[in-house]
């Protein structure tokens, strides 16, 4: 449930002669990295454990480990749930992984590992893209938060705000595109706030920084907190040429007194600010967001705020959550919760009220050319039998949106194939409610080529 956190959990594991397997059932080992920010989460992380329990029975020699977040913060009760679990390690025993595993093999005792020090432990260096290249991959730039949302589990499963050194981030950078990688993504709960609390190079500095990387051609970040957006940052999306035209900007709720009651630190008003200047610097800016609806007190004047906010700001894509009580989080203790069939009537309105959004954005682009990453290629089965597949390239937009284009031979005019990794203009020709679809710049009836000669002709 987390790609980074999973990827470092490899990189430890490799030294110690451990393969990745696509099969559960070859496995020596199998580890649940887990999220917590949601009951419905935690839910799927126990359902999973009772899934793999018979293979436990057949082979007692298998290795069980949950990490991540669910393991931060049940830590030995997951043991008592799940009694066949190996090993629970938490957010900040990453590093210590290797000799974990030591206990284990050699004494065969569970072990529960989830302190959490100033400094998260994780192995060194990137994880390279093995066989076919990857185009885009995360790199976090700092650890945990210092918020402390009330309706938020992040700052007791990751710990307190801690940033990442500024030269360790490039060196990874580089290291991914050394290996064929043309796009990253930087995470962090807060990404606005990097280095502050270290007396780091700020996010903009850092920003400006990956910008000049030779190869790297495009630049993402997430999560970003609407009280630490300054100007100096908004402003590096005119400035900075690989820096993508697309924020995710979660506001929670458009009702000032849920904002005031989830320590958000921000008015809707003041949002609507930081939007303002954001498509000002970058007209074709695309927004996302986060909604939380059935907060403890919204009341249907509150959720009718939220309901105009998002047709204000008229976001491109929305990820929408029932609010639930997490472990530790103040809210929790909030006496008056909103009924659970008034949170899904009000989850169901803003998820149809999106989609219309959504759709009439993606439509507005049909006949426009946008310039995209190509990112992978897949060959769909013929309808009939004994047909002949047709080929797709997918790719992104700047601004993040999904754009499929065929596959067949090179267009009049192109050299050799399309490759990942290639920035291609390609002219809108349809658009759905989650992606576009078109073709090669110039010609309605232009095709681009698969890779090792398959083709497909587009009408």
């Amino acid at each position: 449930m987390n790609v980074y956190d999973s990827d470092k959990i490899a990189l430890g594991l490799d030294p110690l002669g451990y393969r990745l397997t696509d099969s559960p059932d070859k496995a020596d080992m199998i580890i649940v990295n887990t999220c917590a920010i949601r009951e419905k989460a935690v839910q799927k992380v126990f359902s999973y454990l009772g899934r793999v329990a018979g293979l436990k029975q057949t082979r007692p020699d298998l290795i069980i480990g949950v990490g991540g977040c669910v393991a931060q913060q049940e830590g030995e009760r997951i043991l008592k749930r799940a009694p066949y679990v190996d090993l629970v390690f938490g957010t900040h025993a990453i590093g210590r992984l290797p000799s974990l595993l030591s206990r284990i093999e050699k004494r065969r005792q569970q072990v529960v590992d989830v302190e959490m020090g100033s400094r998260i432990q994780e192995p060194d260096g990137a994880v390279v893209p093995r066989g076919e290249t990857e185009v885009s991959r995360f790199v976090t730039i700092m650890h945990g938060c210092d918020n402390f949302c009330t309706y938020c589990v992040v700052p007791y499963v990751r710990g307190r705000e801690s940033s990442r050194q500024p030269e360790h981030i490039l060196a990874e950078i580089q290291d991914l595109v050394d290996n064929g990688v043309r796009e990253v993504t930087l995470l962090g709960q807060n990404v606005n706030s990097y280095g502050k609390k270290e007396g780091l190079p700020d996010f903009t500095s850092l920003l400006e920084k990956i910008n000049d990387i030779n190869g790297l051609k495009r630049v993402r970040f997430t999560t970003s907190h609407p009280q630490d957006l300054s100007e100096n940052l908004i402003g590096a999306f005119g400035r900075l040429d690989k820096l993508c035209h697309h924020i995710h900007l979660p506001v929670q709720s458009g009702a000032d007194p849920i904002l005031k009651r989830m320590n958000r630190n921000y008015t809707s008003t003041q949002y609507l600010d930081k939007i303002e200047q954001l498509r000002r610097v970058c007209p074709d800016m695309a927004i996302t967001s986060d909604i939380i609806v059935g907060f403890p007190g919204e009341t249907k004047r509150d959720f009718a705020a939220t309901v105009a906010l998002i047709k204000t700001v008229g976001y491109d894509g929305l990820f929408t959550f029932k609010y639930s009580d997490r472990p530790n989080a103040p809210a929790t203790q909030f006496s008056d919760k909103v009924a659970e069939h008034d949170k899904d009537q009000r989850l169901q309105t803003v998820l149809e009220l999106q989609e219309a959004i959504t759709l009439a954005k993606n439509r507005a682009l049909v006949g426009q050319t946008q310039e995209v990453l190509v990112e992978s290629y897949r060959l769909k089965p013929a309808s009939g039998s004994g047909g002949i597949g047709s080929g797709q390239w997918t790719g992104r937009t700047s601004t993040n949106k999904i754009v499929h284009m065929p596959a067949g031979e090179a267009a009049p005019g192109q050299a050799g194939d399309i490759d990942p990794g290639l920035l291609i203009p390609i002219l809108i020709k349809k658009a759905f409610a989650h992606s576009l679809w078109g073709l090669p710049d110039g010609s309605g009836a232009r095709t681009v080529s698969g890779p090792k000669g398959e083709s497909s002709h587009a009408a």
